[in-house]
């Protein structure tokens, strides 16, 4: 089958990418077909934060993301050892929380609603790029496009046929879903009441305190949404910045630990890990014929973003793809620095520089220096280099 678009992946970077050329390009809508390898709504591991800057890319497309299940957090915690800043956004929630399997399965019905066409169930196995189009291998046949956009994740095939010699920047996350309170009957039900107070059933907490273990991240837990019910996401990320392929610390004992602060022992849940890729702004993000979107190029290295990030992804690829039909150079060598000199990229290579200093000064006086006593400072930095890109993306 030929289509001039062909979109593997049909999480938020892939949809975003269609929908993107749907506004900007509304001509190459029956020219698209987004191949998803599973069925919505599909399960995705995922903390399900979504940042102020993903409403605005979403509000841009005419979308309101209240539709679908959420829970609004009013305040974000930055901590280490359970103390330092708090934010909050003036007049609104500072983060949603929503269930990726609810997200993802709500933008594919808005999509398919704008006319863009998604075929679920289709694996990819294969591509090879040429000067007269890609052709594409999947489980259901083969394909035929002029361009090919990989929106299939961290390990998508299509980086790894594209450019399978590149080097790999992943970070490593473990998630559990738990009640928003333990037992009663927990033997340490008081103790855990008092540290549960001042709203920590409520707020959205990123705590810095692994750090000094060579854990180049923090823990988090998130109040939301799961078939309705109140609960709590709680997990764990490193970025594994500083040790790539060599041993680091057990993720599963800081969870653990973590957890049992709070009065919950973490073999009684389902714990589930996945892998990120994240940003490099040095790393290629294209070849000719062939783009990558979203986790396929790479997540924010300091937090693991990726939600917003993916979205944003899908304009600016949107954006190349429109060019360079019109002039039908299907080499997308300018797809980089536009990457780069975006509000995104600008956002992003701020938030790997300051990776690196974060979790490089890794003594614990300095992580307590950092989330305790230089607030303003932090607040400033994460305002004008970290936080608010997409305001600024035309």
């Amino acid at each position: 089958m030929d289509k001039d678009i062909l979109i593997i992946g049909g999480g938020p970077a892939g949809l975003s990418t269609a929908l993107h050329l749907q506004k900007i390009a509304p001509e190459l809508t029956p020219r698209i077909l987004i191949l998803e390898k599973a069925h919505y709504p599909r399960p995705k591991l995922c903390g399900g934060g979504l940042v102020a800057d993903a409403e605005i890319l979403l509000q841009g497309l005419g979308l309101e993301v209240g539709e679908i299940p959420h829970v609004d957090a009013d305040t974000a915690h930055f901590n280490f050892s359970g103390k330092g800043l708090t934010l909050r956004l003036p007049g609104t929630h500072t983060l949603r929380i929503i269930r990726r399997d609810e997200f993802d399965a709500w933008l594919a019905d808005q999509a398919r609603a704008r006319g863009l066409e998604i075929r679920e169930g289709v694996s990819v196995t294969g591509l090879r790029p040429g000067s007269e189009g890609v052709a594409v291998e999947t489980e259901a046949g083969d394909f035929h496009a002029q361009i090919v956009i990989g929106a299939d994740g961290s390990n998508g095939v299509v980086r790894r046929c594209v450019l399978p010699n590149v080097p790999v920047n992943t970070a490593r996350t473990l998630e559990v879903l738990s009640p928003l309170r333990p037992s009663a009957t927990s033997p340490k039900f008081r103790k855990v009441q008092r540290n549960l107070g001042e709203g920590r059933v409520g707020g959205a907490f990123f705590d810095f305190s692994p750090v000094p273990k060579d854990i180049t991240g923090y823990l988090w837990d998130f109040p939301t949404l799961v078939n309705g019910q109140p609960m709590r996401c709680r997990g764990v990320y490193d970025a594994k910045l500083l040790a790539q392929g060599g041993k680091r610390p057990p993720l599963k004992e800081t969870l653990a630990a973590e957890m049992a602060r709070f009065g919950f022992d973490l073999e009684d849940y389902e714990l589930k890990g996945h892998p990120i890729r994240w940003f490099d702004p040095f790393a290629q993000m294209s070849v000719p014929r062939v783009l990558l979107v979203g986790d396929a190029v790479g997540a924010d290295p300091l937090f693991g973003e990726g939600i917003s990030f993916a979205l944003g992804y899908g304009k600016l690829a949107a954006t190349e793809l429109a060019e360079a039909f019109h002039r039908a150079d299907f080499s997308l060598t300018g797809y980089r620095q536009r990457v780069l000199l975006s509000p995104l990229g600008q956002a992003l290579c701020a938030r790997w520089f300051i990776s690196f200093i974060v979790y490089s000064l890794k003594w614990k006086w300095f992580q307590i220096l950092l989330w305790r006593f230089l607030k303003p400072l932090v607040r400033l930095v994460a305002w004008l280099f970290v936080l608010n890109w997409a305001r600024r993306m035309k």
